[in-house]
């Protein structure tokens, strides 16, 4: 099937006379006919038994969002940063570390270099237009994976995902990208050669605002074993888990063994699942995936174009923009248009850009993006704040920076609000 009819029916198939939209299994428990059935399933978790870590109505759901990116399998949960959290912890240990891009969510920055610290887990940080030599020279003997941005949140770097999976792959550990910005309607990490992919599914997917989320999903690609004799690492995928009474993820799960895994080991013991009525909400979000994208896309070209006219602007960033920095790679990895996210930075710095906010009226000042209504944000106020000043300049932000998540609204709509909140400056 094709992306737009993937959105619509991948994931549930109704059958005869069954409802024809995902049902909500609105139930923690699930019942069977004998003891030795429920002992069975506590030695391989092969069917639902308890909803803190798989749901019907879930599991419909991350059967489509997988088959979206192309992947082999994908689990959902209660939030981006959960996702974020997971997919590395999976991989990584105490003791171990990891290498991750700068230009990343800010909120990631924090989880990376201050939650993760205090797990013993530590993050080296790459700029993400660094050389392939100063990628790999950044690694060290206890490197377990490599993180990325499709679209960075908010400076708008386009990520250059070949790139980086050929270094990460010739050290011979995986690549994770957040794709979250540019969804799987714009790009597919996976035929770049990205071996797992994250979202918050609060944003563009579910596109509404109405529920926080996230996802992992997994290519079935990576070549755990090659790895594993090159490097010794991920043995954890191979030896038996004493807490699964000896059961091999890779063994029984073949390519499915890092998803398995996640939600095995990871799920069972932080619980971190979304509810079915989550699921739910997020699935109708997903039916209209590929028709709001285009709209997003072709609000954002213009909304960027109107203020990189504007003399009280200093800077426009959108990597579909001619002259912007991102725009060779945006052109490669996003043909068909790089999100609904344009960030400004507006002369004047940090008072001016207030000024700016709080005069709009159609578009609201919101600690959110990728809305279905037009938002704004100020990110080193917000989600940025507890960046140092250093973080911060490495992230691409700066004082005047206002994010501006174009909504679906009529465009003529939408930039009648951005003239009056320049006519305040």
């Amino acid at each position: 099937m094709k992306f737009e009819t993937k959105c619509l029916h991948s994931g549930y198939k109704p059958e005869n006379g069954g409802p024809g939209t995902i049902p909500i299994v609105q139930s923690t428990t699930y019942r069977f006919d004998s003891c030795d059935h429920v002992a069975a399933l506590f030695d391989k978790p092969t069917e639902y038994m308890y909803s803190r870590f798989a749901n019907p109505t879930c599991d419909a759901v991350e059967k489509k969002i997988a088959d979206m990116e192309g992947g082999i399998g994908a689990m959902l949960t209660s939030s981006g940063q959960a996702a974020s959290l997971c997919s590395i912890l999976n991989v990584c240990s105490a003791g171990d570390s990891f290498i991750s891009s700068t230009c990343i969510y800010g909120g990631t920055v924090n989880l990376f270099s201050v939650t993760l610290k205090k797990l013993g887990i530590e993050c080296i940080w790459v700029n993400a237009e660094a050389s392939d030599e100063e990628i790999a020279a950044a690694f060290k003997p206890n490197t377990k994976c490599v993180f990325g941005e499709t679209i960075a949140n908010p400076a708008l770097t386009v990520f250059d995902i070949e790139r980086w999976a050929k270094v990460a792959h010739s050290k011979h550990v995986p690549l994770i990208v957040d794709n979250t910005f540019a969804t799987p309607y714009l790009c597919r990490p996976f035929e770049w050669g990205a071996d797992i992919v994250i979202h918050s599914t609060t944003k563009y997917m579910d596109g509404h605002a109405v529920q926080g989320g996230g996802v992992i999903v997994d290519s079935g690609k990576f070549d755990w074993e090659e790895a594993h004799r090159h490097n010794g690492h991920f043995a954890d995928m191979f030896e038996p888990d004493e807490s699964y009474h000896g059961l091999s993820y890779k063994k029984e799960f073949g390519n499915a063994a890092y998803i398995i895994k996640a939600r095995t080991q990871l799920m069972r013991d932080f619980g971190c699942y979304p509810a079915a009525q989550s699921a739910f909400y997020l699935n109708l979000g997903l039916e209209t995936l590929a028709v709001r994208m285009d709209r997003y896309c072709e609000n954002a070209i213009k909304v960027a174009e109107f203020f990189s006219k504007s003399d009280k602007i200093a800077s426009v960033t959108y990597p579909c923009l001619k002259g912007d920095k991102s725009y060779e790679l945006a052109k490669k990895y996003l043909p068909k248009g790089c999100c609904g996210v344009v960030s400004i930075s507006i002369k004047g710095g940090r008072a001016a850009a207030v000024r700016f906010m709080d005069a709009l009226e159609l578009a609201c000042d919101e600690v959110h993006v990728a809305d279905i209504r037009t938002c704004v944000l100020h990110p080193a106020s917000a989600t940025h704040r507890q960046l140092t000043d250093e973080q911060l300049v490495a992230a691409g932000i700066d004082g005047g920076m206002v994010r501006f998540s174009c909504g679906l609204e009529n465009i003529d709509d939408i930039i009648a609000d951005i003239e009056k909140g320049l006519a305040a400056i």
